[in-house]
């Protein structure tokens, strides 16, 4: 894109008291194709740029009401990409000094030409430009590793991190949700770390283990005095997240007295302190998780309808592992090497048997639960393979016996993953290797490309598969033989 189209969108914002500087800043600008915001005070001028970020802003530092200098660190707050130019008609050294110390761009000295006003203006969108391509680039650098850690190759897995890919860049609310151990929180550092606020913090709370009459301190703050105890004044989780992400962990957990506040601050991106009069204005992206189903609790009334229409812009879900089998192979490798490191062991592997009771758990602790069987097993096998009785596996909640198919579907006839691998030798995994064939092929729509590419197989294996068992299916319906019949008679 070449540096007219970028003027032509680029957004300036004046903020200025001076009715006549304002008008020849807006039409000095306006020629050269730029969209201009013109505004009087900067209490205005920051609600403007709370609902939507200019591309630079010309804040004047005398100003009747707030200076510019009091107003810079808020804008900084609210819009942080934008690049800020400072004028004075005082020609001080020491306020333009200060002026880049809180992180404005470059300062004007009054009076200035059209020409030097316009020539500033183009260098600010330049670097802000440059700073965004940058920012970008290491976004998708940060992405893609933080999505290394987000281990499985079931359709619903790739579907998880297209979509995470497509929500971490914006600055939306997410809302998460998921069985515990599903790696909701997981999820929620892939998506910080893939989004521009990468280089900021990722601050978390988790609003079930903090005291209802302590959550509201711990989110926003307070003031020295404000309650007993309060000896000083304390930044709360949302100015610690500033130009970064708040991970509001089981949000569901949240008294319902607080839930307007924080309705508030999401919607206002500003807070009041506990005890404190003047608001604090922040530039934080919120993501929330939660185990319970919100629809749900707001139905009971122990939820806000409107919050939860707030936190649930972008709704992402996480598919409970039993609902992805074929995953389990894969994140058992994924975890054998982990732990196998860590403890220093040689190279392990799963173990046949071993497999067949991963297969068969239904796994209601989801990827956590599996995390810690594989560790567990690590510590009590002496060999190189991983039986079942060192994953010291409970009973489900479907109640799958050993030597059956319970709960889960499962990958029988070849599952190679690094040292993980179960062979179809018998009746069971034959089984099981059908059924799970022709479940991908039916949500293939019978696409065997697709179908192959999910199952880490050849076109042709599963054309040989289908043929097997087309001729599995005629020898099991066609009539017996004399012989055969007088031998299953005997």
């Amino acid at each position: 894109m070449d540096a007219t189209m970028q003027r032509v969108k680029a957004r300036v914002l004046v903020v200025d008291d001076e009715p006549l500087l304002r008008e020849f800043l807006n039409e000095a600008l306006a020629r050269h194709g730029y969209e201009m915001w013109i505004e009087s005070g900067g209490e205005a001028a920051l609600a403007r740029a709370k609902e939507d970020a200019p591309d630079v802003i010309l804040l004047d530092i005398k100003m009747k009401g707030r200076d510019g200098l009091s107003l810079l660190p808020e804008f900084r707050a609210v819009c942080p990409e934008t690049q800020v130019l400072m004028m004075t008609g005082h020609g001080s050294l020491e306020s333009a000094v200060q002026a880049l110390r809180l992180g404005a761009f470059d300062y004007l000295t009054k009076p200035f030409s059209a020409d030097a006003v316009e020539l500033a203006v183009g260098r600010a969108l330049s670097v802000g430009a440059l700073h965004r391509e940058n920012r970008d680039l290491r976004g998708q650098l940060s992405l893609e590793r933080a999505m290394t850690t987000m281990v499985g190759r079931s359709q619903q897995m790739d579907e998880l991190r297209s979509t995470v890919r497509t929500v971490a860049p914006s600055r939306s609310t997410i809302l998460i949700q998921g069985e515990s151990g599903t790696g909701k929180e997981l999820v929620a550092r892939a998506i910080h770390e893939g989004s521009p606020r990468a280089n900021g913090p990722l601050v978390k709370i988790n609003c079930a283990a903090v005291p209802a009459g302590l959550l509201e301190s711990e989110l926003f703050g307070h003031e020295k005095g404000s309650f007993t105890g309060a000896a000083g004044k304390a930044r709360g989780r949302f100015e610690q997240a500033n130009g970064g992400t708040l991970l509001l962990d089981e949000i569901s957990e949240m008294d319902p007295a607080l839930q307007p506040k924080l309705l508030r601050a999401l919607q206002e991106r500003e807070f009041y302190r506990v005890g404190g009069a003047q608001s604090v204005s922040v530039d934080v992206r919120v993501i929330a998780t939660t185990n319970a189903d919100l629809k749900a609790r707001v139905r009971e009334g122990s939820f806000r309808e409107d919050l939860y229409f707030r936190l649930n812009v972008v709704p992402v879900r996480l598919v409970p592992l039993r609902e992805r089998p074929e995953d389990i192979p894969v994140l058992a490798q994924h975890f054998l090497a982990r732990f196998g490191a860590e403890n220093g062991r040689p190279p392990m592997r799963v173990g046949r048997a071993a497999l067949e009771a991963l297969l068969r758990h239904d796994w209601s602790g989801n990827v956590r639960e599996l995390m810690n069987a594989i560790e567990r097993a690590v510590i009590l096998c002496t060999g190189e393979e991983l039986r079942p009785e060192h994953l010291l596996l409970e009973p489900g909640a479907n109640g799958a016996a050993a030597g059956t198919v319970g709960g889960n579907a499962a990958l029988g006839f070849r599952i190679a993953t690094g040292g993980l691998e179960a062979t179809a030798e018998d009746e069971t995994l034959d089984a099981v290797e059908k059924a799970w064939i022709l479940r991908i092929l039916a949500e293939e729509k019978g696409n065997r490309t697709r179908a192959a590419r999910r199952l880490e197989v050849s076109v042709r294996t599963i054309r040989n598969k289908l043929n097997q068992y087309a001729r599995q299916d005629r020898a099991q319906t066609r009539p017996a033989s004399g012989e055969e019949a007088t031998r299953l008679a005997a």
